[in-house]
């Protein structure tokens, strides 16, 4: 993971750079997909997406049917959410198809 240096208190953009690029190798097709319909049909945000699914959870209404597994997505956005702002990235710029 990037170290903030004690100088200015950001991240090494070399070490941030290798971060964000070693997270985005080791995601599966799910977490891709969720990084692709944030960008195409959210926004580029994840609390609409967040709480689409929290909805259907709790049987309100919701924009987009994901699928049946809305516990494991919400778990993949809740990591990859804490991933961009420890590296202050937006993963869509890094991700634009599911392969």
């Amino acid at each position: 993971m990037a170290k903030i240096t004690e100088k200015d208190g950001r991240i090494d953009e070399k070490k941030r750079k290798t971060a964000v690029a070693d997270f985005v190798r080791g995601l599966s097709a799910e977490h891709k997909m969720l990084i692709v319909l944030k960008s195409q049909l959210y926004g580029g945000k994840w609390e609409p997406m967040y709480q689409d699914l929290k909805n259907r959870l709790e049987g309100k209404p919701y924009i987009f049917k994901l699928a049946n597994r809305i516990n494991d997505d919400i778990e993949r956005i809740e990591q990859m959410r804490q991933f961009e702002q420890q590296h202050h990235v937006d993963l869509c710029d890094y991700v634009d198809s599911v392969e």
